[in-house]
């Protein structure tokens, strides 16, 4: 049976020592039974490695930041669809995608671009902010958690948290501080990358494992697959985990994806406590930037959201490997002066 031909936008190309997803998911689409996909970058910055990867991505263009707006990124997706007849955008980036959802009625009514995101509603409801609100309502355990505007504001919570505590960033970075001054480092330090509020919330001994999960959108869990970080940066990324056979913490990833309906993928980051607890640290909005596990476990996920998107039925999941590893490793690309300039200058490549 021939493969079905379909051309696939795809951000999040920075595939640095803090990577983001775009390329796991391009291998992941790439690895593809079913379709035939031609791969169209969509980049922020000229230096993100994905651009010159030409064996995975078919051609980039620079889209506008995330803080353009969405009429600039409609604009841009215009143009480049007028070239590419997009069928679908997969976006990977917490901070962009608040623009794509609400762009994505248009994009489909007006372009036929598919997409595969949650509503507006869901999204905000998961937000670190409202999480220990999240947790509630889908029955799992959360730390507690508060949100703050300033830095002095870390002395008036003495009465609610003992130390040490977490410090985190509205959309990444997240720091354990031991002391009330080291606290207000940390979050003038978070707060001049990412602005406000800041997120200070208990914390947790324990190990932590993550999820990448999808959902249909219609309280159905797709596929889940549970991993240990078995190597961390100093930025707190895995370079290396495996994935663990826990019933439990499918369990756990089957429930919050029913409760909220989730459409689309997602990470869940859990810490599991010395007593054997788990607690939801963070649900991202999207795919981790270790997804390309689950293709290397059975359960190839951005195949699975592709053909969601597409309209094609999808039966979830109902095994995986444990013990399948991945370990990231550094590679020197080399690429001519004259293809970095043409991306600077034209926004494409």
């Amino acid at each position: 049976m021939s493969k079905k031909k379909v051309v696939v936008g795809v951000t999040g190309l920075n595939n640095i020592d803090s990577p983001g997803p775009g390329i796991p998911v391009i291998r992941a689409l790439k690895d593809s039974e079913y379709f035939d996909v031609r791969i169209i970058g969509l980049s922020y910055e000229t230096l993100e490695p994905g651009i010159y990867m030409h064996d995975l991505v078919d051609k980039t263009y620079q889209i506008p930041m995330p803080s353009a707006g969405t009429s600039s990124l409609l604009e841009r997706i215009q143009y480049i669809h007028s070239i590419e007849k997009l069928d679908c955008i997969i976006p990977n980036f917490d901070a962009e995608l608040h623009n794509f959802i609400k762009l994505s009625p248009t994009l489909k009514k007006d372009y036929q671009i598919a997409t595969f995101l949650p509503e507006l509603e869901q999204f905000e409801s998961r937000h670190k902010s409202v999480l220990f609100e999240f947790g509630e309502k889908n029955d799992v355990k959360v730390p507690f958690a508060k949100m703050i505007f300033s830095p002095s504001e870390i002395y008036q919570l003495e009465d609610k948290f003992t130390y040490p505590l977490v410090v985190k960033g509205k959309y990444y970075d997240a720091s354990i501080a031991s002391t009330p001054e080291q606290a207000v480092s940390y979050v003038n330090k978070i707060s001049a990358k990412w602005g406000y509020p800041i997120i200070i919330q208990e914390f947790v001994s324990g190990n932590e494992v993550n999820v990448t999960a999808i959902g249909d959108g219609k309280g159905k869990c797709i596929g889940a697959i549970p991993m240990r970080k078995l190597y961390i940066t100093d930025k707190g990324k895995a370079w290396a985990g495996v994935s663990l056979e826990d019933n439990q913490l499918i369990e756990i990833a089957n429930r919050v994806i029913a409760n909220s309906k989730w459409r689309g993928g997602c990470e869940l980051e859990f810490i599991k406590s010395n007593k054997g607890e788990y607690y939801l640290l963070e649900m991202n909005p999207r795919f981790p930037a270790w997804v390309y596990l689950s293709v290397g476990c059975g359960q190839n996920h951005p195949e699975a959201l592709l053909k969601m998107a597409l309209g094609i039925d999808v039966k979830a999941f109902e095994s995986y490997e444990s013990g399948k590893l991945f370990i990231r490793y550094a590679y020197d690309q080399i690429v001519s002066l004259s293809e970095f300039e043409k991306i600077s200058t034209f926004g494409e490549l």
